[in-house]
């Protein structure tokens, strides 16, 4: 375009807003139009094609943690019930006595002694006694004590037999005569027969042996 051709296209622009300002007719504007294109003076503002900038899409990285499953395997605990094993030992009599520990009273009819015992110890003894003869023999075994009878007097003999502690019916340690065998019965002298009056009761056990 030339500079002439650029001068009247705007003065015909300026004079068109001078006619819309003032009221001018719609003659007017056709004239002031057609003048514009006698001119050669472009009707039409150009066009400018504005260039978008390209979008750039970020991609989206999702980065999503592994699930880790954690399982925990609790050990298995068997609690084993252990049994001790209890070993019971047989408690020994003191040295010199025959019976068993746990008896109260001991007779060694071959020894002729006897013993009183509490706890497999010997508290009283050995005492010497008289047992009964080869045809009335003391009967050999473990018993227990049934009764007591401070003065007893034997109806079967006739005979007083003091301090009397009865293991067997008819069968009792009692107070006799050391050097005379009895029937069947434990002869102790007088302090002896008190002792083992006094100690025994009835439910003792009173073992004898050969």
């Amino acid at each position: 375009m030339t500079v002439k051709k650029l001068v009247l296209a705007v003065a015909a622009v300026g004079a068109a807003l001078v006619l819309t300002a003032c009221g001018g007719g719609a003659q007017q504007a056709a004239d002031v139009q057609q003048v514009a294109v006698t001119t050669g003076a472009p009707t039409t503002a150009p066009t400018t094609t504005s260039t978008a900038a390209p979008s750039t899409t970020t991609p989206s990285t999702s980065s999503a943690a592994p699930s880790t499953t954690s399982t925990t395997t609790k050990p298995s605990t068997s609690s084993k019930t252990t049994t001790k094993k209890t070993t019971t030992t047989k408690a020994q009599a003191p040295a010199g006595v025959p019976c068993a520990a746990t008896v109260d009273a001991c007779v060694d009819l071959s020894a002729k002694k006897a013993w009183l015992l509490k706890d497999g110890e010997v508290v009283y003894g050995p005492v010497q006694i008289m047992p009964g003869s080869a045809s009335d023999p003391t009967p050999v075994g473990t018993f227990r004590v049934s009764h007591k009878v401070k003065d007893y007097h034997s109806r079967e003999f006739d005979a007083p037999m003091p301090n009397s502690v009865f293991f067997q019916p008819g069968i009792a340690f009692h107070q006799g005569s050391l050097s005379k065998y009895s029937h069947g019965c434990i002869h102790l002298s007088t302090s002896a027969s008190q002792k083992f009056f006094s100690t025994l009761a009835a439910g003792d056990t009173v073992q004898v042996v050969r």
